[in-house]
């Protein structure tokens, strides 16, 4: 009787979220289609993931949302993606790049319509990676509209009921499009990533989830039909899109609000598909608050491998492979502290076959003891990497 009430559970939350998606509306005509041909690996998501090895993420770039139209690349301060430096990732050891790519200041009309010469920008950064032997994970990034209430046409998704139709329809047209310009040319070096941080943003829950509240559980709720919708859009779109691995995140992305019991999986019938997506800045008052502490010390090295054993515990050994879409340590001055914690961060990552991509946003100089957000690694302009003592252990911990 249970295993019957289960399977009736499953059925429903798959038929609650292809009722609440609509066909897609927008327009074919411009639509870039992906015309190649590749065959695609049997290989599982936690057997491709541990291949992934390590990560960098392309941050303040296709995802900035300063500006619409192709100079919105540069919007947020970042010179614009050659191929020359995606060249120098891949020859430097790293081996998978998250390009983060925000899509609703790129429409074009009232159908959702993506500009299509924005889409053959992601498309041409992608292939670069993609001819360096890199895996790619493209995702829709910088969506989540920015505060609770009913939001109007096109500004992306938002976890709760009253924007649970619009954001439906915003990922079933986004993902649409880009399942049409990325698909039978591209094998498993391609990860689809459904969203980035979802959260409830204007809200005092924004970054933090709390199980006793009811807004926090209608979020969890509605971002578990989301990435539902999300994942029948792709699968929906066949060819290699059937088989493609897709991150899945809770909300903020956070490790926490993946272990609570809110929290859930898509369903699909193909079971190894699916990867669990956080994000770690962890610990926190040494990894991203400032000022926080500067010293790595041995009692947050054990808050850190407490995380790592149970995002194991809680996914790895139940089948879900695992991608730690962002981390890194924001500059405090603190290089010797920061390379610690670098390789106990990979070494726990490594052996739980978790892949981690370092998020890079640029920012490297600290003015007036403000460490907010200095998370810059590679220099794009010059084609080489600021502290060069971290990249040696991330390396020496992801061979």
């Amino acid at each position: 009787m249970k295993k019957n009430l289960i399977t009736l559970g499953l059925v429903f939350t798959m038929a609650l979220s292809l009722f609440a998606a609509e066909k897609p509306v927008f327009n074919k005509k411009t639509a870039v289609v992906d015309k190649g041909k590749k065959s695609f690996n049997s290989n599982s998501a936690i057997e491709t993931v541990k291949d992934m090895k390590t990560g960098w993420n392309l941050g303040n770039t296709l995802d900035a949302v300063g500006s619409s139209g192709l100079g919105s690349e540069k919007s947020w301060g970042q010179p614009q993606t050659s191929k020359k430096m995606i060249d120098a990732l891949a020859a430097s050891g790293i081996k998978t790049i998250r390009i983060p790519v925000s899509w609703s200041n790129h429409l074009i009309d009232e159908k959702y319509t993506i500009d299509p010469e924005w889409m053959k920008r992601v498309k041409e950064i992608v292939d670069w990676a993609i001819a360096d032997g890199m895996y790619v994970i493209i995702n829709s990034h910088h969506d989540c509209y920015d505060k609770p209430s009913k939001m109007p046409y096109g500004k992306g998704y938002y976890p709760n009921n009253v924007n649970f139709e619009e954001s439906s329809r915003y990922l079933v047209n986004v993902w649409s499009q880009i399942c049409l310009a990325f698909n039978n040319g591209y094998d498993e070096h391609l990860v689809f990533e459904t969203m980035n941080e979802p959260r409830l943003r204007g809200t005092s829950h924004e970054w933090w989830f709390d199980q006793n509240s009811k807004e926090c559980q209608e979020a969890a709720d509605c971002l578990n039909r989301l990435n539902q919708v999300a994942l029948d859009t792709i699968r929906a779109s066949k060819g290699n899109n059937k088989k493609r691995f897709v991150m899945i995140p809770g909300l903020q992305a956070s490790p926490d609000s993946a272990f609570a019991s809110a929290f859930k999986m898509p369903v699909e019938k193909k079971e190894g598909k699916l990867i669990l997506s956080v994000h770690m800045y962890s610990p926190y008052k040494f990894a991203m608050e400032s000022p926080g502490v500067t010293e790595f010390s041995k009692q947050l090295a054990s808050e850190l491998a407490y995380t790592f054993k149970k995002l194991n515990d809680n996914f790895v050994n139940k089948g879900y492979a695992v991608v730690i879409g962002e981390y890194g340590a924001t500059n405090k001055n603190n290089l010797d502290a920061r390379v610690e914690w670098f390789h106990a961060f990979l070494k726990y990552s490594r052996q739980y076959g978790i892949t981690s991509c370092l998020w890079d946003n640029g920012v490297t100089v600290v003015k007036n003891n403000d460490y907010n957000e200095h998370f810059g690694y590679f220099n794009r302009r010059e084609k080489t990497w600021y502290f060069p003592e971290i990249l040696e252990a991330i390396k020496a911990e992801t061979k």
